[in-house]
């Protein structure tokens, strides 16, 4: 198994991302291509996936772009990792279950390097941490798959100003907040994608 690793250092534009992400999916399908491992950020903008609805635009002057991602409404921009994919799952018993564990996993285990716990929650995908009695989300899945071709990926807030959130009803949930790992804990994640890496690699592995 080959998983192609990328690592953009300038902020990548939405739209440019995306479609270079379909055209991978296009080519692993065909065996053209390795499956892929993207870790960017993208210039602020805001997302809304294919169950988003109008009544979680809290702020009728913001621009919402549609994406065929699962999920609803969020927002990208500097300070926060975005990591994308194309993984075939032809190769992995088309388990989709499974490789969104894996997913969880991979986030959690890479918290836990930095001595912070969280954790997965069925009813709300993604990554959760309680601070003071407050559970908030730290880290947001999005997916889509195609011929059992699993793509878009998931984004880790890390240093991002939370205020663009508040906009939003950020993945539709209106009980609980977001926050960044600066907020959580201050140290040093300088290594952050590296350990991301790590622990993708390792739980990909077929």
């Amino acid at each position: 198994m080959t998983i192609e690793i990328k690592i953009s250092k300038k902020p990548v534009e939405y739209k440019k991302a995306i479609r270079l992400l379909e055209q991978r999916v296009t080519n692993v399908a065909n065996k053209k291509s390795n499956e892929l491992l993207w870790i960017l950020e993208h210039p602020s903008i805001y997302t809304g996936g294919k169950t988003y609805k109008k009544n979680e635009i809290l702020n009728k002057k913001i621009q919402i772009i549609s994406t065929n991602r699962g999920g609803k409404i969020t927002w990208h921009g500097p300070g926060q990792i975005i990591c994308y994919f194309v993984i075939d799952l032809n190769k992995r018993n088309k388990d989709i279950r499974n490789f969104i564990n894996n997913l969880e996993n991979i986030l959690i285990n890479t918290l836990r390097d930095y001595k912070i716990e969280s954790f997965a929650d069925r009813k709300n995908i993604g990554i959760w941490v309680e601070k003071n009695k407050k559970i908030k989300k730290i880290g947001a899945i999005g997916l889509r798959v195609k011929k059992w071709i699993v793509y878009h990926g998931f984004s880790l807030n890390i240093t991002n100003n939370l205020d663009p959130y508040l906009k939003i009803l950020p993945c539709g949930i209106k009980k609980r907040g977001i926050t960044n790992l600066i907020e959580i804990k201050k140290q040093n994640y300088k290594d952050l994608k590296k350990k991301i890496i790590q622990n993708f690699i390792l739980n990909m592995e077929i």
